[in-house]
């Protein structure tokens, strides 16, 4: 339960999402063009773009700090991710104060590239089997833990639970019980 999962394919996930956000950039920029809304229309093809930047950057700061043999390597990257988010968020904010829809659609733009990023990051550590490394596999066992709302308020109450819980043998006792059906 406590093993390292494995890291998703990093080419696969940032072309699936280099492609997902061209796709989206054009539909976006077609139906905002259509409503007559060119200024979030531009915002929106500037907001992805900014972001498909970022994500190239990051890729880039992750491998050249990797590189180093320093031992802090966190620090570095923690503020190079700090200074591109505060020059995005300033960029965003002054155009929003110069033109509002230019401003909201850069925000869209971002909003959309990173739910993209997180998505296909998702579905490749999915795929890749390194849910399991979180109790199971399933989509919520990665972002909640794999434990079951019961398990713990029963070993509390009984006293009983002093040593590690298997989590597939909890999952698959409560499996009858949270049915809800006849029985």
């Amino acid at each position: 339960m406590f093993e390292i999962p494995q890291l998703p394919d990093v080419a696969t996930v940032a072309r699936r999402t280099m492609l997902g956000a061209l796709v989206v950039g054009v539909l976006g920029l077609v139906v905002l063009l259509l409503f007559s809304q060119n200024w979030a229309a531009l915002g929106l093809c500037i907001g992805i773009a900014l972001g498909m930047g970022n994500f190239r950057l990051v890729v880039r700061s992750v491998l050249k700090v990797g590189r180093r043999a320093e031992g802090n390597k966190r620090r570095p990257l923690a503020m190079n991710t700090l200074g591109r988010l505060m020059t995005m968020t300033v960029i965003a904010l002054v155009l929003a104060w110069v033109e509002a829809p230019l401003g909201l659609g850069i925000i869209g733009g971002l909003a959309l590239f990173e739910l993209l990023l997180l998505a296909n990051v998702t579905r490749s550590m999915l795929k890749t089997g390194a849910g399991a490394a979180f109790g199971g596999g399933g989509g919520l066992a990665l972002l909640f833990g794999a434990m079951p709302p019961d398990a713990t308020s029963d070993a509390s109450s009984t006293g009983a639970g002093a040593g590690p819980v298997d989590v597939h043998e909890v999952g698959e006792a409560s499996d009858g019980a949270a049915g809800g059906g006849v029985a």
